[in-house]
């Protein structure tokens, strides 16, 4: 499978006294259609990786060395650490976008749902005449599972599953080939977590879209990523196949944070079985799955 995302040797330092090296020679690479996990505890760096990657940190933060290639389906390069500022605001959420973490803090709160969607289209998509704008508003709303009626709400009168539905509709607005997914579902509910993971799944199913999926939960990470990045103090300590993780973790951290979730049942400080169980039955099978058809 081609790459859509090449990262080397990425680092990103916090200039502040003394200098804080977050992010430290990060190479990695992204397939299309692939779901990347980025698992790791808090502070670990994970999402200054992804600010990073799409140049939204912010000072005192900088990037020091290193690359983010996009991959073109048509077999173009582009450098996103060479674009200019113009470059850089046509290239967002055309090519790569981003769910942030939060849904009501990334929302404007005194701008409808249509406005703040017709806003991506109005400066991605200039030509695009204000019938189809709102018809397109619409249609991203119900693929997301949100009745289009919801169009003229404002963030507020929105539960807290429906802002981040909105927020993954507007990640997808543009058909980029590349979603960053910084911790997508914090402070859900489990019962409205699995939905909004179904409708990721599925819309990446439709759409093709690669997924960097961060989150510091490692057994959801197991249950719906392709690979596995583990990071700590900046670094990736451990990258490969998700079930592979899950039953053979190479790096001792790795080991320590598969053994950091409770078990429901049994002794404490074992491995979470149970439900991690019949995640890797899961793994398993999609596995089998893959490579029967491949066959």
């Amino acid at each position: 499978m081609s790459s859509v995302l090449t990262v080397q040797n990425f680092s990103v330092d916090y200039l502040v006294e003394p200098v804080v090296h977050a992010v430290k020679d990060v190479s990695f690479t992204l397939s299309r259609g692939e779901v990347l996990g980025l698992a790791g505890e808090s502070g670990c760096g994970k999402s200054t990786l992804a600010y990073g990657i799409v140049r939204l940190l912010k000072p005192p933060a900088m990037i020091t060395s290193g690359h983010a290639v996009f991959h073109a389906p048509d077999g173009g390069d582009l450098d996103w650490n060479e674009l200019g500022t113009e470059e850089l605001r046509q290239a967002r959420w055309d090519k790569i976008s981003m769910v942030f973490q939060g849904a009501m803090n990334s929302l404007n709160p005194v701008v409808s749902v249509r406005d703040q969607f017709e806003d991506i289209f109005t400066t991605h998509r200039p030509r695009m005449g204000r019938r189809e704008r709102r018809r397109r508003c619409g249609d991203l709303l119900e693929r997301v599972g949100v009745d289009r009626g919801r169009l003229n709400a404002y963030p507020h009168e929105l539960s807290g599953g429906m802002r981040q539905r909105v927020m993954i509709a507007m990640a997808m607005a543009l058909e980029p080939q590349i979603m960053i997914m910084d911790e997508p579902t914090t402070a859900l509910d489990v019962v409205v977590q699995r939905e909004i993971l179904r409708e990721i799944a599925r819309l990446r199913d439709e759409l093709g879209f690669a997924v960097i999926f961060i989150t510091h939960d490692l057994p959801l990470l197991l249950e719906i990523s392709d690979r596995i990045a583990v990071m700590r103090s900046g670094e990736i300590v451990e990258l490969g196949n998700a079930l592979q993780l899950y039953t053979a973790p190479q790096h001792e951290y790795t080991k320590q944070l598969l053994a950091s979730f409770p078990s429901l049942t049994g002794d404490r400080g074992s491995f979470v079985r149970g439900a991690m169980d019949d995640r890797l039955l899961a793994l398993d099978a999609v596995q089998v799955g893959k490579e029967a058809a491949s066959s």
